[in-house]
């Protein structure tokens, strides 16, 4: 029987602030250690792809109001995660990224293909190449 799962950060922040004994505390270190990187699967985008993590946008104005759920709009911004690789043209020619895993990119809006992971529900967007509009510095 190989029952896993993922805690989320609240999760991980109250399991670590429980008074342990040194020895307890690196079991309960140890095993939240274990356990988030068991489940975290590897991906690795096709040719011509990069896998992108998306901010979240502020919900707050520039004055400080506080913006509703329901003024949700679709993150355009994102760490990428993973790259596959370069993308071949008709005549034979490579198109390497210009980007880097770990840089921050601008995508377009629509672009890409959402996919949720696991029970965490973690958002990722598998993005081409060329809808990868600027990478910010």
């Amino acid at each position: 029987m190989s029952d896993s799962f993922i805690l989320s950060p609240e999760a991980r922040i109250k399991a670590e602030s429980f008074i342990l004994s040194p020895e307890a505390r690196i079991k309960a270190e140890s095993f939240i250690l274990l356990m988030t990187t068991k489940t975290t699967p590897k991906l690795k985008p096709t040719t011509g792809y990069v896998l992108i993590e998306p901010v979240e946008l502020e919900k707050k104005t520039a004055s400080g109001l506080v913006l509703p759920d329901s003024h949700d709009e679709k993150s355009q911004r994102g760490k990428v995660i993973a790259i596959g690789g370069p993308q071949i043209t008709d005549s034979g020619r490579k198109i390497n990224p210009e980007f880097k895993i770990g840089d921050t990119v601008i995508y377009k809006k629509w672009g890409g293909d959402e996919v949720k992971l696991g029970i965490s529900g973690k958002e990722l967007i598998f993005v081409k190449f060329e809808d990868v509009l600027a990478i910010v510095k």
